[in-house]
């Protein structure tokens, strides 16, 4: 029985989960998907971490987050997978449907007359553009630097002292340092100003944000849904404008109830369901 109240909402839109890692709140986003019901989800890039996906370790959890996902499309409710730099792998499979589930590089979509533009973001970050490989072995160090980070903050939390987002700290110090090579967001809006949009929606660099920006007298909505790494947000659009939704902030999500029985949470309810979680597993597990 729901003990908490769900919100209808007309785009949900999450990016940077990174499926497959320790730093991953798969139990966390799981809570929050029960208190909201989308009616179109756009899942904008490394949602599955296949640069660092290992058969050693995938929780229940991680899993029961794809079960979730293919449980909305067998739902009929429109997945839109855009690919990131960490599941680039899937960038063969674009175009590729399945259902209500469309797998792409990039969406354009006209949302109350505003053409927005979501893609992952990583094609606008030089380190991603000129470095491949350093940005992977980065990519290790960082999902390192997450779990040292949780111990501190384990240890702190036995002295009621404020929690450290040490590797958030590190990562700011490293953006900051190559500012002047590349402005992220300001190349962002720059792309959708030349290509006549009115909005574009990213992750990548897991920094949520609405901000609006004007290039050569035009307004562009900057977006940014963050992750599920630190910062625990998504993006939310309803009643007419987009909203940045945090975890951290929600006062509901404490009443919401831990996932049932690992035995009904796993098990699927129509063939339908396992029909598409096999073609979805099959697609999304390349490696």
């Amino acid at each position: 029985m729901k003990t908490h109240p769900v919100r209808e909402i007309e785009i949900l839109v999450l990016s940077d989960i990174h499926l497959g890692t320790y730093g991953c709140h798969a139990k966390e986003l799981l809570k929050y998907l029960k208190t909201v019901k989308p009616k179109t989800i756009i899942l904008n890039g490394d949602i599955i971490d296949i640069w660092q996906f290992s058969k050693k370790y995938w929780p229940k959890s991680h899993m029961k987050v794809i079960k979730k996902f293919v449980k909305y499309i067998t739902n009929e409710i429109p997945v839109y997978y855009i690919t990131g730099n960490h599941d680039e792998m899937l960038r063969k499979f674009t175009d590729f449907s399945m259902g209500s589930f469309h797998l792409k590089n990039e969406l354009v979509l006209t949302i109350d007359g505003k053409k927005t533009w979501f893609f992952h973001g990583d094609l606008v970050d030089v380190s991603m553009r000129y470095s491949k490989m350093l940005a992977k072995i980065g990519g290790k160090s960082y999902d390192m630097l997450v779990l040292v980070n949780r111990a501190i903050n384990y240890l702190f939390s036995k002295k009621e002292t404020e929690k450290i987002r040490f590797s958030h700290h590190v990562k700011q110090s490293v953006k900051r340092a190559i500012k002047f090579i590349s402005d992220y967001e300001k190349v962002s809006v720059e792309i959708a100003s030349a290509k006549e949009y009115d909005a574009v929606v990213c992750g990548h660099i897991h920094q949520p944000k609405i901000q609006d920006y004007e290039v050569d007298g035009k307004q562009i909505y900057y977006i940014n849904s963050g992750d599920w790494v630190e910062s625990l947000t998504s993006m939310e659009y309803y009643d007419g404008n987009w909203h940045l939704y945090k975890y951290i902030q929600d006062p509901i999500i404490e009443t919401v109830l831990e996932e049932e029985t690992e035995e009904s949470e796993m098990s699927m309810e129509t063939e339908e369901e396992i029909s598409y979680f096999m073609r979805f597993q099959q697609i999304m597990m390349v490696k």
